[in-house]
């Protein structure tokens, strides 16, 4: 899916022109071979089949020649190859499709390959944040939500935390330089919620004298 599926943004990554008083802090996408990786675990898949392979060629050279057991292998190399590229085919469509902004205000994600949607969290709404930081500087920051705000984790998947099913977090997964963008959130989030929010008073009514 290419970027010119939206075109009808007024801002990317949003499906409206931002208000006055708010403005972008950061916008970024999951890394395609990340999200493979640690959302649809390409890496487990790859070692499940490189296990079968090794088996099955391991069992029939106990009874047919070598190059005839490595060709019994061939059909879980195939099998396997399918498998990844499908993987990769759709970690890619999930992560061009999705984009992530941090704004002074929120935290706003458009996300969904097939069936777009923007979630839009507050930071009055957020409770706290949790990061899971790799060695390469990617990594996974989600939210966890207070009150009664509920989101599908199936129809929100892959961009949400690992293993949070009853109540889903979203998250960004799988962002580079995900240390900065936390901070970022971090500072955008204690500027916002420090604020005091004023509300406008109705006028009571005055019994005349």
């Amino acid at each position: 899916m290419s970027h010119d599926d939206f075109k009808f943004e007024p801002v990317r990554g949003l499906p409206e022109a931002l208000p006055e008083g708010e403005h972008i802090l950061w916008q970024g996408s999951p890394s395609v071979l990340r999200l493979a990786r640690d959302a649809m675990k390409l890496y487990w898949v790859i070692g499940y089949f490189v296990l079968l392979t090794v088996w099955r060629v391991g069992v029939s050279s106990t009874f047919v020649p070598m190059d005839q057991a490595l060709a019994h292998g061939v059909p879980f190399v195939v099998i396997g190859t399918l498998c990844c590229l499908l993987i990769l085919g759709l970690a890619t469509m999930q992560a061009r499709s999705a984009v992530y902004t941090l704004t002074n205000k929120r935290v706003a994600m458009r996300i969904g390959a097939a069936l777009t949607m923007t979630l839009n969290l507050p930071y009055t709404q957020i409770g706290n944040a949790a990061l899971d930081l790799k060695k390469t500087g990617h990594g996974t920051l989600a939210f966890e939500l207070i009150g009664d705000t509920r989101f599908s984790h199936m129809m929100s998947w892959p961009h949400v935390r690992p293993w949070y099913v009853s109540k889903t977090q979203p998250a960004f997964r799988s962002i580079p330089d995900a240390q900065n963008v936390a901070q970022i959130f971090a500072e955008a989030a204690e500027a916002r919620v420090s604020q005091p929010q004023v509300e406008r008073m109705e006028p009571h009514a005055v019994a005349a004298e």
